[in-house]
């Protein structure tokens, strides 16, 4: 089911025969903002609400030909495609700069060698300023995994990079809750 977060498009079938293709098409929307187009032979307008609720972008009945289905699935990887270019490559919060094109962390100009993970982990408190990343939001974002306990894995990181950052107030701990990007 993890799948969907390395593909350009999901293309569903609603009608699966052992799981409910509307919570499919949640758990894609509420982990990832894959373009979802969701395919079905239920065809009435609480059907397609209903679809479209569930988050899919575009809702299609069967039976459909293939050159309506290609034309969707244009139609809306031209209106992901700009959100993608969005993202913010460069994110600066006082004298910390972080460069998602060239994965480099800057403090005070200097570079801050980190792993992999160190600048995941970064990037997305930086991605959400003022506001608190769960622990659950960082597995699933950074380690890719939403289905396993982050025991201590995420303080270990954090803990480095506070180290590497010269401050404790870079990162704040909310207890029970997540991390929130600090200044120093």
């Amino acid at each position: 089911m993890q799948a969907h977060r390395s593909a350009d498009l999901v293309l569903l079938d609603l009608d699966l025969p052992d799981l409910d293709g509307l919570e499919v098409c949640r758990a894609i929307r509420a982990d990832a903002d894959t373009p979802v187009i969701a395919i079905t032979a239920r065809d009435s307008e609480l059907d397609r609400v209903l679809g479209l609720q569930a988050g899919a972008d575009d809702y299609m009945a069967k039976p459909y030909g293939f050159r309506e289905l290609m034309a969707r699935i244009e139609a809306v990887m031209r209106r992901f495609r700009p959100q993608q270019r969005a993202l913010q490559q460069v994110i600066v919060h006082g004298p910390l700069h972080i460069d998602a094109g060239k994965r480099e962390i800057r403090l005070h100009q200097v570079p801050v060698d980190v792993t992999r993970k160190e600048f995941g982990l970064l990037y997305l408190l930086a991605s959400h300023p003022g506001s608190i990343v769960s622990r659950k939001q960082l597995m699933t974002q950074v380690w890719e995994d939403p289905g396993s306990r982050p025991g201590r894995t995420i303080d270990t990181h954090v803990s480095s990079l506070r180290n590497k950052l010269g401050s404790s107030n870079w990162i704040i701990t909310v207890r029970g809750v997540g991390f929130r990007l600090g200044s120093p």
